[in-house]
């Protein structure tokens, strides 16, 4: 952690919701007249999508089908702790976007499945904001948590993240539902090894859970609107919040444990203003004042 230039880190799987999350993160910085400087996991990916797929094959060659985008391995973890590391102690670091599809492509001039090159972040800003896979990772080889100062969990119950991804992927990336239920499958290995730890790690999870009937997330023709939703709000560490205040605050709520509060789901945006405000008022405030 480094008191001087804060990092913040948003850590889900593939249709969890983090850019719902950072859609939040950026009302909040932008109100507060917070510079943050945001980095994508998907910049960290070892392979692009040509190489990835050979990657694929060359493991299913060898009888190994769990490898995946989750897998530790595919991804430049370490350059990642690196960025963690050079923003902690200066201020600076790099990232790069890697581009998903034709319009990507027309922004950024590289053509889909591609990353552009690595390229310095903007000077002066006040936090970096990580939103990924692999933001609070502790292995043998690297410990993200060690190095951000607010570590943020987006963790629907499973049958609702399945939902959520096929719908996803078959809307926006034209996948048929068997090609995404294959893709699940495979993902499964990491997801239990390489995803799931890290929510042991975040200071705050954010778990939506829905009050619609979910067992077959293959067949569901809608994604659970947020009001046939709760939200289950759970703080690694209690201590100095004010449970009362946000019961008090939205509407419907309560504490389903000490260190847990549940929330209607349209809510989740008021709760994510009032519990986030002040904590990344509190880190700018000292990063000013080291």
């Amino acid at each position: 952690m480094s008191k001087k230039h804060p990092i913040i880190s948003v850590t889900g799987s593939s249709g969890a919701g983090t850019s719902t999350v950072k859609h939040t993160f950026d009302q909040i910085f932008r109100r507060e007249g917070v510079k943050a400087v945001s980095i994508e996991g998907d910049a960290f990916h070892r392979f692009n999508r040509k190489d990835m797929k050979a990657e694929l094959d060359r493991r299913y060659a060898e009888g190994d089908y769990t490898f995946s985008h989750f897998s530790y391995e595919a991804n430049e973890l370490a350059e990642l702790e690196n960025v963690f590391r050079q923003y902690g102690e200066t201020g600076t670091g790099r990232t790069r976007t890697y581009v998903h599809d034709n319009d990507e492509a027309e922004k950024y001039g590289v053509p889909p499945g591609e990353f552009t090159e690595w390229a310095p972040f903007e000077d002066g800003s006040d936090i970096l904001f990580y939103e990924g896979l692999h933001g609070a990772v502790v292995n043998d080889e690297v410990n993200l948590p060690k190095y951000a100062d607010l570590k943020i969990g987006v963790v629907p119950v499973i049958n609702l993240e399945w939902i959520q991804k096929i719908h996803r992927d078959r809307e926006r990336r034209g996948y048929t539902t068997e090609a995404v239920t294959d893709t699940i499958l495979r993902r499964m290995h990491a997801y239990v090894h390489c995803i799931i730890p890290q929510f042991t790690e975040t200071d705050i999870n954010f778990q939506r859970v829905p009050v619609v009937d979910t067992s077959n997330p293959l067949v569901a023709r809608w994604i659970p609107t947020a009001d046939e939703s709760l939200v289950v709000i759970r703080f690694k560490n209690p201590r100095g919040i004010d449970f009362s205040y946000l019961v008090s605050m939205i509407q419907g709520s309560w504490m389903s444990r000490a260190n847990s509060i549940v929330i209607p789901g349209g809510k989740l945006d008021l709760a994510m203003q009032l519990i986030l405000t002040p904590m990344i008022e509190r880190l700018v405030s000292e990063s000013k004042r080291a």
